[in-house]
């Protein structure tokens, strides 16, 4: 199956937006992690960015700047939003808060609890009425949610608005399920060219374990961040659309993985 990648959009530590980690995915510039908060995202409301937790800002953010590039009408696109793990800080407030003797869940706690969570509320700021599907394959999430996006986009043949995020959890469940830091990656797909398109995907799912060589990224550097949250695993692909190069990649599917053959458009500028 094959798509086109209109729009890119990034945010981790170090890397505050496509722009500004641009420099850094191509090569350019050493890698240096710092801490780096998502912005509130200036889609939602006043009110809802104060009860929107710091996954729903990762995931809000790059939507929308990914929407942006790609010149894409704000909501009119379907979504496939991709978390590893959701937010683990209400997860573990919720879990705080039934421990104690007399426990009072607050219900902003418990809707920011679910697992669509961020697709809800970019549903509702953008007034989308679009497809939008959540869905989280632990460390796979990246190939399964990539797998799920090119599939529709295939079938529909419509544009689809691909995010994933993951943030760490707090102590004690940080022991049991470590993520390096705060990180999240939009892509905008289309089923054809239409003058915008960046490069071209083509992606398979083979039964074989993943491959090394082209699972991680070429920079030393960027390891931790691929190998320590299962949106880092889009690094070697963004690492190719930075450079505008052709390539193959892949991703570590549950028993398989997927490959991805990249084929930047002739002339194409990602900045």
């Amino acid at each position: 199956m094959h798509a086109y990648i209109t729009g890119i959009a990034i945010w981790g530590p170090g890397l505050a937006g496509w722009d500004a980690s641009l420099p850094v995915l191509a090569g350019r510039q050493d890698y240096t992690p710092a801490d780096t908060p998502p912005p509130p995202p200036p889609v939602l409301p006043a009110t809802e960015r104060r009860r929107a937790g710091v996954t729903v800002r990762l995931a809000l953010t790059v939507a929308q700047q990914a929407m942006a590039m790609a010149g894409e009408t704000i909501g009119g696109v379907r979504s496939v939003f991709g978390s590893g793990n959701g937010d683990g800080a209400v997860v573990h407030a919720i879990l705080e808060e039934l421990a104690k003797p007399d426990p009072q869940v607050s219900p902003t706690q418990f809707h920011n609890s679910v697992h669509n969570a961020a697709a809800g509320y970019w549903t509702i700021a953008t007034a989308s009425h679009e497809a939008a599907t959540s869905l989280g394959c632990h460390d796979a999430t990246f190939a399964a949610a990539l797998l799920k996006a090119v599939a529709e986009l295939r079938v529909e043949r419509k544009p689809v608005m691909l995010c994933l995020y993951d943030a760490p959890f707090p102590e004690p469940l940080a022991s049991v399920r470590p993520i390096a830091a705060p990180f999240a990656v939009g892509l905008v797909l289309v089923p054809e060219p239409n003058g915008r398109e960046l490069m071209r995907i083509d992606i398979g799912y083979r039964a074989a374990p993943p491959d090394p060589a082209i699972e991680a990224p070429s920079q030393p550097a960027l390891h931790a961040l691929w190998r320590g949250n299962p949106a880092g695993r889009a690094l070697r692909l963004l690492e190719h659309l930075a450079r505008a190069e052709a390539g193959v990649a892949c991703a570590g599917l549950l028993d398989g993985r997927i490959d991805i053959r990249m084929q930047p458009r002739l002339g194409a500028v990602v900045s």
